[in-house]
């Protein structure tokens, strides 16, 4: 169970947080969610595929960092990809609202809380979150974009789903690999975009598309399977 704090630099002054990916301190899944503003970064190195959020059936897009479940194959003596995807890359941190009142009116602010709980947040080794002069440190600083990125997708992305499927372009997609020793693995309930369907697209459908940035980021989808392979190979090397 998280223990979220509201931050600050007087209660927090000494925290510290580890942000190096190893044995003990590693990401035991094989899939994050990433949003469309980091979609053009994420492609180079990962597969882009969409699911269903169980709950609510929407749809969500992620990376996906391991064939087998609770396996990331991106973790080897450090995180192996140019690009970290800002749910990971946020750490123990979270934007949370908090409700106050201004002109005689309620409106909810946006504040950074931090769990405390989580086992890379001490006060012994790691990266500061605060400097000595109470500033933000470099790492904040850093955390504080993903968070950013993270606040500015989420609202991206009912529109980059409502464009998909007011266009047909989402379908289903099975990945069936099997390994050199044999192994055999199907990953299902996985969505991509159809790339025939896509290539078709004219008149006012394509011309929507591309002027919102939504007929780049397609591609970007599309072309990112190919990254398919490299965990295949990762995976064959174990």
């Amino acid at each position: 169970m998280a223990n979220h704090d509201i931050l600050d630099n007087k209660n927090h002054k000494d925290v510290k947080v580890i942000t190096h990916f190893d044995d003990e301190f590693s990401e035991k899944i094989n899939s994050a969610l990433i949003f469309p503003n980091e979609i053009k970064a994420a492609q180079r190195d990962y597969p882009i595929l969409f699911i269903k959020n169980p709950e609510t059936g929407q749809f969500q897009s992620v990376v996906l960092l391991g064939l087998v479940a609770g396996e990331n194959q991106y973790i080897n003596n450090g995180w192996q990809a140019s690009y970290i995807p800002a749910m990971i890359n946020k750490g123990p941190f979270i934007i949370g609202f908090e409700e106050k009142e201004e002109n005689g009116e309620k409106v909810k602010l946006p504040i950074v809380a931090i769990d405390m709980d989580n086992p890379r947040v001490n006060k012994k080794s790691g990266e500061p979150i605060f400097l000595e002069d109470g500033q933000a440190s470099p790492y904040l600083v850093q955390v504080n974009q993903s968070l950013k990125t993270l606040h500015d997708g989420s609202q991206l992305n009912q529109e980059m789903f409502a464009a998909f499927l007011k266009n047909d372009l989402i379908e289903p997609v099975a990945l069936n690999i099997e390994l050199n020793n044999g192994e055999k693995i199907s990953l299902q309930g996985n969505y991509t975009l159809n790339e025939e369907k896509l290539s078709l697209l004219s008149g006012d459908a394509l011309t929507e598309l591309h002027s919102s940035g939504l007929l780049r980021v397609a591609y970007f989808i599309t072309a990112s399977l190919d990254n398919i392979q490299r965990l295949v190979d990762l995976k064959n090397k174990q």
